[in-house]
C-alpha cells in the first residue's frame, strides 16, 4: 500500500512538472554523428546548460569537450568546444553553467557529448533549460571515451508527423553552430 502511495505521488509530482529526465535510457557511442553546418537568418534562442562532473571523476580535466543537442526536427545546437583550459571547467563534483544561443527548437530530444584528450572524464548529467522548449536532463555518469561522440537519441517517436510543418519552417529547423558563454 505504501509502495503504491508513493508510485502515485511520484507520478504526480512528474505529471505536474514541465521537467524532462531520461532514466530508462543509456548513453552510447553516437554512430557516424556529425554536427550540422551553420546556417544563417534562422530564428535564435537562448539555452542555459549545465554539466556536473561526477564526485568519481578525475580532479579536473583538461580534455577538450564538444557538445551537440536537438530536436526532432533537426534544429541542433552544436559547441565545437565548451571547456576553456584556463578555467579549470568541469572539476570533481562541480557544476559549470554555459548560456548557448542557437536555433529555436521544440523539446531537445538528443544529447550527444565528445571529449578529446588523455586526462578523462566522467560527467554525471547535462541539463538543458530554454523559454522554447521544456527543461529535460540526460544522465550519464560513466567516463567518456576518447575521442567518440556519446550521449543519447531518444527523438524516434516524438514526433508522428514531421511532414506536416509547413515549407516555411522547413528554414527555421535547419541548424546553425551556437554561440556560448561561461556563467
Amino acid at each position: 500500500m505504501i509502495r503504491l502511495a508513493i508510485s502515485l505521488f511520484l507520478f504526480a509530482l512528474f505529471s505536474v512538472t514541465s521537467a524532462r529526465s531520461f532514466v530508462a535510457t543509456r548513453p552510447g557511442p553516437v554512430d557516424s554523428f556529425l554536427p550540422k553546418p551553420k546556417l544563417e537568418g534562422a530564428k535564435v534562442c537562448s539555452y542555459t546548460v549545465i554539466i556536473k562532473t561526477s564526485c568519481s571523476s578525475v580532479s579536473y580535466t583538461r580534455d577538450k569537450i564538444s557538445i551537440a543537442f536537438g530536436d526532432v526536427y533537426g534544429n541542433e545546437v552544436f559547441v565545437k568546444r565548451l571547456d576553456d583550459p584556463k578555467s579549470r571547467a568541469f572539476e570533481r563534483c562541480s557544476s559549470d553553467t554555459y548560456k548557448i544561443t542557437g536555433p529555436c527548437m521544440r523539446d531537445v530530444c538528443y544529447l550527444h557529448l565528445l571529449r578529446q584528450g588523455s586526462d578523462g572524464w566522467k560527467p554525471e548529467n547535462v541539463k538543458i533549460y530554454g523559454s522554447s522548449i521544456r527543461s529535460v536532463t540526460f544522465y550519464f555518469n560513466l567516463f567518456l571515451p576518447n575521442g567518440v561522440w556519446y550521449g543519447f537519441d531518444v527523438c524516434n517517436g516524438l514526433a508522428s508527423d514531421k511532414s506536416s510543418q509547413s515549407s516555411a519552417s522547413d528554414k527555421s529547423s535547419q541548424p546553425i553552430i551556437a554561440s556560448v558563454a561561461v556563467m
